[in-house]
């Protein structure tokens, strides 16, 4: 046991990084000090369940891995939705950072108002129902079911559902130069 503890703090100072988060951002997330964060991403603090939880809930994995506990053999993703501005997304993928995928539903927002944003990663949507509007630089596109488009992050981007039913997509999402090869 105190091996897998040993391995935990570089394992949280890898997925905050991966995640691109600040000791102070992943306090503010979390509740914990950047002090007591610091201290268990470097080994010299053991964690407790009482932080354990809220970091693998930020950071989007199960305490087992955190934890790296043993594989129960159980090789299904447990689908925890996570609801952020309105839209669920069902993480489709376990292990946080390289490809990412998700499933992603966007309720019904005819009046939504396009606010471009960019961040660092590539991403490559496929809708599976519904329409989707997307803004990508100066192209406004509207996507139906079947439709896939991929995009560098860093161009400035908005995703909305304009139509009158819930959209639902298939994300995937990579590190900055990582393209999806679909065959």
């Amino acid at each position: 046991m105190t091996e897998e503890l040993v391995q935990v703090g570089p394992r949280l100072r890898t997925l905050r990084q991966d995640r691109g988060l600040t000791l102070r951002e992943l306090a503010d997330e979390t509740g914990i000090s950047v002090s007591t964060l610091s201290r268990l991403e470097s080994g010299r603090r053991r964690p407790t369940l009482e932080q354990l939880l809220p970091l693998a809930r930020a950071h989007r994995v199960s305490l087992d891995e955190l934890v790296d506990a043993p594989a129960t053999g159980d090789p299904r993703v447990q689908m925890r939705p996570v609801r952020r501005h309105g839209r669920t997304y069902l993480p489709l993928t376990r292990r946080p950072g390289g490809l990412q995928a998700y499933k992603i539903v966007l309720p019904a927002r005819p009046d939504d108002v396009p606010r471009l944003a960019t961040h660092e990663g590539y991403e490559w949507l496929y809708v599976l129902s519904g329409r989707l509007r997307l803004l990508v630089g100066d192209r406004d596109l509207d996507l139906g079911p079947g439709e896939v488009v991929e995009f560098d992050t860093r161009t400035p981007h908005w995703l909305g559902n304009t139509g009158p039913h819930p959209a639902e997509v298939l994300g995937l999402f990579g590190p900055q130069g990582g393209r999806m090869h679909v065959r």
